[in-house]
């Protein structure tokens, strides 16, 4: 644009806008009418969903009501029935609880896992679940709960999962599947569960001294003992003590 039509083009200044303050107003009104309505669809959507899941748990509760009946007296009826079952089992213990079988039981498992902590130091504390769920087998295949197939199927399976899942050595592996069988097998295989263990033991001691590798003392701050030792130990107290306190008992009454 040319110099002398440059002053045409400068802004003239203008008073600024001044809205009539009812128009405001109004605008503010609008603006919350339509804050309050979504709030108000917000609320009803929230009070449709706490509807519906009231009206699913009052479902479910009448399921469970229907099935087992009141879940006040489904819980006792279950306390009872521990209560029971905890009774029955102790009472047996008392009553027919065998000592003989069970502390030959305690001798040979004992043998097993000492040959394991001689091999392999803390073996024992490093797989505590292993060992307890090798007793709870070993256990119902004694009381007859499962058959001998699957008995022998649970303890392959328990030695694949600590071979090859916890990736432990041979004798840590086969340390629970060796305890169960040399505590409940057959005479013949508790000795050739023994003999071939501790071959296996001085097998791979030897191998890891031939490539070099010492075994060095391990200190563990608390040996814990396997739960199935442990409860089978307790039987035999409380069968002990039982015998003798009947014995007391009726000398007391002789007397």
């Amino acid at each position: 644009m040319p110099q002398r039509f440059r002053y045409l083009s400068k802004e003239v200044p203008a008073p600024p806008v001044r809205w009539p303050w009812f128009l405001v107003l109004g605008f503010l009104i609008y603006a919350w009418r339509a804050v309050l309505f979504e709030l108000s669809n917000w609320k009803n959507a929230a009070l449709v969903i706490a509807r519906f899941i009231g009206y699913v748990l009052k479902y479910a509760f009448a399921v469970v009501y229907h099935f087992i009946g009141s879940p006040i007296t489904f819980s006792i009826r279950c306390m009872e029935d521990l209560f029971y079952t905890v009774r029955a089992c102790y009472s047996w213990i008392i009553g027919n609880a065998p000592v003989p079988d069970l502390t030959i039981i305690i001798v040979l498992a004992s043998i097993v896992l000492a040959v394991a902590e001689a091999t392999v130091p803390n073996s024992i504390n490093s797989q505590p679940y292993v060992l307890t769920v090798s007793g709870l087998i070993g256990y119902a295949a004694v009381r007859g709960y499962i058959s001998e197939p699957l008995f022998w199927t649970l303890l392959l399976g328990v030695y694949a999962f600590s071979k090859f899942l916890k990736k432990r050595d041979d004798v840590s592996a086969a340390m629970p599947v060796a305890a169960v069988l040399a505590g409940v097998g057959e005479p013949w295989v508790r000795v050739l569960v023994i003999v071939s263990y501790t071959a296996l033991a001085i097998y791979q001691y030897s191998k890891s001294l031939s490539e070099g590798k010492e075994v060095g003392e391990v200190e563990t701050r608390e040996m814990r003992l396997p739960i199935p030792l442990l409860l089978a130990a307790l039987a035999i107290g409380l069968r002990v003590a039982a015998k003798w306190a009947g014995y007391r008992h009726l000398t007391w009454m002789i007397a």
